[in-house]
């Protein structure tokens, strides 16, 4: 299995499924190999942790990673979820594009 994924740090993306369905974030980081990535302010999980020389202990609410399947990527145009594929540019890039709207996700 390829560990190539349409999902790049900094693309706005919706949950589709589990607890957090609805929500939509940022995406802080990428874990190809696992397959999973890290959305801000989605899967918040409450970590038990000690106190060390540079932080107080306590109880830290952090996000935990979600699934790749389990993510769209935002239509920049609309807002909505969007599958994405490639294109290649006059210029020779290749390119990201939204298939909802036609609109490039890559800048």
């Amino acid at each position: 299995m390829t560990n190539k994924l349409r999902v790049k740090k900094g693309d706005k993306v919706a949950v589709l499924t589990g607890r957090d369905k609805g929500k939509s974030g940022e995406v802080l980081r990428v874990m190809p190999t696992e397959r999973r990535v890290l959305v801000a302010g989605v899967n918040m999980v409450k970590r038990h942790t000690r106190p060390s020389q540079t932080e107080a202990g306590g109880i830290i609410e952090k996000e935990a990673s979600i699934h790749v399947s389990n993510i769209a990527v935002m239509d920049p145009k609309e807002n909505k979820a969007t599958r994405v594929g490639y294109r290649t540019m006059d210029d020779g890039r290749k390119v990201r594009f939204a298939k909802r709207s036609g609109e490039i996700l890559d800048q």
